[in-house]
């Protein structure tokens, strides 16, 4: 495989909407009525599987390309400090910087002078090639749970009509 393939395929992967639904989409169609909500049987409203996929996906991005950059700490600093979604306007202000980190992340695999296989010389072997996997992986996961989230919300509320 010759590495422009490697990189469309990748860009395919973050972007989503192959094999499930694309990462903009997903976020920006669920209801504000739902943003705070808490699914049964599940432990995190929309709004933390919002930011937390934020916060992830920003700590890889600036790991990737900043050797200054300082991760959160584990766990605590990759999830917010709570369960409800101070209104619209700050739920499409987190959506507007998971896509802007997004293509940040999609930029950096596109470009030819990246080497995607070299290590990164401030980690412990990891490769951009692994950080951009990491990215489409961990937002795929997560988005999966905010659609399911989704799905009994809808449901709960049919049920109440």
């Amino acid at each position: 495989m010759n590495d422009e393939v490697l990189r469309n395929h990748l860009v395919e992967l973050l972007r989503g909407g192959s094999a499930h639904s694309r990462v903009e989409q997903a976020l920006r169609e669920l209801p504000s009525t739902m943003f705070s909500a808490e699914p049964v049987g599940h432990r995190n409203s929309p709004w933390r599987l919002l930011e937390h996929i934020r916060l992830a996906q920003w700590d890889i991005l600036e790991f990737s390309r900043d050797s200054c950059h300082v991760s959160p700490e584990f766990p605590d600093g990759y999830w917010p400090g709570s369960d409800t979604a101070p209104n619209e306007v700050v739920w499409n202000t987190s959506v507007d910087a998971i896509c802007r980190d997004l293509q940040e992340m999609i930029d950096i695999v596109l470009n030819p002078s990246t080497d995607m296989y070299a290590p990164i010389p401030h980690g412990n072997g990891q490769t951009v090639l692994r950080e951009a996997l990491l990215v489409a992986d961990h937002n795929a996961y997560h988005l999966g749970q905010l659609m399911m989230s989704r799905r009994i919300l809808e449901g709960a509320e049919r049920r109440k009509s």
